[in-house]
């Protein structure tokens, strides 16, 4: 990386770059990495690693030219920071501690270090999702939560009728209000039923491109395409698809 940043012998679009101008392709290259992860691609897996490696020697590099901090600087800090977070393992504390009190107290320590409001810190390059998730875990672990799911799910309603009744105001900076209220009111009853929002709609993402493509394949062998086909047409193919879809899980499940 040195040799590639060098700006008498390097390359020019390595020479060129800076944090911001990377960072992109860093988030990138760690979905890469959970996208091997969630199709179980084992062999892709070892390169995503490599990849994503590469982005952090990218800006150990850069934060070595502008005199912050290097690789080796970095990789004592978080052993440092696993360490003191970890004490009943590196440290006197040998009181034996099941995953969910380690998560507490993981979590306790952190706001020891951050200090300051309850939503400090939740980083904004997250995917919406996912912060919406990390900021109402903050505000749980302070009070500031409902009481049931059932509580939530009929937020859910008021949210989805104030979307309406902005949709019939056509005001169309009031309609972005509450999307963003009802979303982040689904994200809510997702933590209260223990579900993973982020992990829920990439599964129905990977879902909806499955079917799709049966249903794809199905005008394919009609001789057609999705522009020579119509909504009813392709509506009832994926109802046929989505059918079949359910039948292949019951008998993979050995559910009745």
């Amino acid at each position: 990386m040195e040799r590639l940043r060098d700006p008498e012998g390097g390359c020019p679009w390595d020479v060129e770059q800076e944090f911001a101008s990377i960072a992109p392709y860093t988030i990138e290259e760690a979905y890469e990495v959970a996208d091997a992860i969630e199709r179980e691609a084992w062999g892709e897996l070892e390169g995503e690693l490599g990849d994503l490696l590469l982005q952090v020697v990218y800006h150990a590099q850069m934060g070595r030219e502008a005199g912050r901090f290097d690789f080796q600087s970095i990789a004592d800090r978080v052993a440092r920071k696993m360490w003191d977070r970890h004490p009943h393992v590196f440290g006197t504390d040998g009181t034996a501690k099941s995953a969910e009190q380690q998560v507490e107290d993981w979590e306790a320590t952190k706001e020891v270090e951050r200090g300051g409001r309850t939503l400090d810190g939740v980083a904004l390059g997250q995917p919406a999702l996912l912060r919406a998730a990390k900021l109402q875990k903050r505000l749980a672990r302070v009070g500031f939560d409902w009481a049931a799911v059932d509580d939530v799910v009929a937020k859910v309603a008021e949210e989805a009728g104030e979307l309406v009744v902005a949709r019939d105001a056509r005001d169309a900076d009031a309609v972005e209000d509450e999307m963003g209220d009802l979303l982040f009111t689904l994200v809510n009853v997702a933590r209260h039923l223990g579900v993973d929002p982020e992990a829920a709609l990439r599964r129905t993402n990977a879902k909806v491109e499955r079917r799709f493509a049966a249903v794809e394949d199905a005008l394919a062998a009609m001789g057609r395409t999705p522009r020579d086909s119509d909504l009813a047409e392709m509506d009832a193919l994926w109802n046929d698809v989505r059918a079949a879809d359910k039948v292949g899980t019951l008998d993979k499940t050995g559910d009745a």
